[in-house]
């Protein structure tokens, strides 16, 4: 087993990061906390590259990492990278792209690492039309699903489905006038809201699953936690937090198979997945997200999910990375 520091790569404030964090401080495991989005101003990095392989090191404001001896990287939620200040435009843009190219293929490459999960990994897993594809492939049950930016595409399906949801295919930042903060939640669709604008954009629109819980299944390698959620009013429970009771239970054995096939086809380590019950028992699965929080749980469920995270994390060695 490798000796070497965990690098966590997240932004600032990042509570499931620092649960974790603290369990591997804990644990007398050395750590070193690192924001891309702190680069160039805050972060140095300096990689040599030849026959031997990747050397160099990363150094923050307060920590130093030999990039040949990292023995793990949990892959958080790191800010996106960026351009010292006062730059024009193109110059910004320049920047921006050669570190994301430069030090994202650094830290991508780090020399004997294992990854949780790595970058590109979480990447290629992101895309909810290929999420969906290939969970079908792995056995799950899937709702009837629509993407199209055609109206009378998304009507005719309101019609033969309905009723129907719509959501949207990632979480992207967006704002009020008054610079607040907005988030778009999942929403039921009846074809009189379909209009004209839908051929702005992509648009996913679903069956809606009428649904006596909900289901947040955290595999993190082998080991696999499932949360029966309790007492959401709405479509969308993560509005509603407060009125939520939670249950860990033994997973159904063909869910952990199909679970364990989507990880592998993807490479990925840790998924959090979401699933919906219906009144016949039928599990339908909404969605994975490679990099899903899991801080909001009570602490008796977080702290076995914070276990195994760093179990991956501090005994890198005995893994054979996905």
């Amino acid at each position: 087993m490798r000796s070497g520091p965990v690098l966590v790569v997240t932004q600032a404030h990042d509570a499931t990061a620092d649960m974790v964090i603290e369990e591997l401080n804990r644990r007398s495991v050395p750590v070193i906390r690192l924001d891309p989005g702190d680069f160039p101003t805050g972060l140095t990095v300096t990689a040599r590259l030849g026959q031997d392989g990747l050397r160099g090191e990363a150094r923050t404001a307060t920590r130093v990492a030999d990039l040949d001896g990292v023995r793990s990287v949990y892959w958080r939620r790191p800010r996106p990278y960026t351009a010292p200040p006062g730059l024009d435009e193109q110059t910004t843009r320049w920047c921006r792209e050669e570190a994301r190219y430069g030090l994202g293929g650094i830290l991508a490459a780090l020399p004997g690492a294992h990854y949780v999960n790595h970058p590109w990994r979480n990447r290629d897993a992101e895309h909810k039309p290929t999420q969906l594809a290939t969970a079908a492939t792995c056995g799950f049950s899937i709702p009837p699903t629509l993407l199209t930016n055609d109206v009378d595409a998304a009507k005719g399906f309101a019609h033969e489905h309905g009723p129907m949801i719509y959501k949207p295919l990632r979480n992207t930042d967006y704002h009020d006038a008054d610079g607040r903060a907005l988030t778009v939640w999942v929403e039921e669709v009846v074809p009189a809201d379909l209009t004209g604008t839908v051929g702005l954009t992509m648009h996913l629109f679903q069956k809606r699953v009428t649904s006596i819980a909900d289901l947040r299944v955290t595999a993190v390698g082998e080991k696999v936690f499932a949360v029966r959620i309790d007492g959401s009013p709405g479509l969308d429970w993560r509005r509603h937090y407060d009125k939520l009771s939670y249950t860990l239970i033994d997973p159904p054995p063909h869910l952990v198979r199909s679970i364990r096939s989507y990880l592998d086809t993807f490479g990925l380590v840790f998924g959090a997945f979401d699933f919906g019950i219906d009144d016949e028992d039928r599990i339908w699965l909404y969605e994975c997200n490679p990099n899903g929080q899991f801080a909001w749980f009570p602490a008796p469920i977080t702290d076995k999910i914070v276990s195994a995270v760093a179990d991956r994390l501090h005994h890198a060695g005995e893994h054979h990375a996905r």
